[in-house]
């Protein structure tokens, strides 16, 4: 099985806003950067759409380790889906839970392959954190042209 890594992030001009996502896979010395922008969103729906475009990229089932500065992404996936799911798609609170449609993809995506999940702590310097927010501002800049 290949071992890829994934290093995701998601940006928004106002929350909500226009937003953009940013993606960049390696596998050894090969690397391929993914971005893309949405002109009404919210930073976390960007954040959840990298992850979820970055692993469709792939092709075939691969081991892969994730890299994001989001915790609501790795929290999501990792502890709260398993309620949600027990509960018919309704958090704690009771309420419909937000994102349920990207949640579903998520959970898609990730299926296919053996995940690590990997926090990073955002705008502190880690390279590859750092090239995923300047795509995924870029993005979003974008975005927000193409919006004015």
């Amino acid at each position: 099985m290949k071992q890829i890594e994934l290093f995701t992030d998601g940006s928004c001009k106002g929350n909500p806003g226009p937003g953009g996502w940013g993606a960049l896979l390696r596998m050894g010395r090969h690397e391929k950067e993914l971005s893309g922008s949405d002109p009404e969103t919210t930073n976390n729906r960007m954040e959840m759409t990298a992850v979820i475009r970055g692993l469709s990229a792939l092709i075939e089932p691969c081991q892969v380790d994730i890299y994001t500065d989001s915790k609501y992404v790795i929290d999501g996936i990792t502890k709260w889906v398993h309620g949600w799911k027990k509960r018919g798609w309704v958090n704690a609170s009771k309420k419909p839970v937000k994102n349920a449609e990207l949640w579903h993809d998520l959970i898609e995506a990730v299926a296919r392959h053996q995940i690590e999940w990997h926090w990073v702590k955002g705008h502190s310097g880690h390279p590859e954190n750092e090239r995923v927010d300047a795509l995924a501002n870029a993005a979003a800049d974008r975005a927000l042209v193409d919006e004015g």
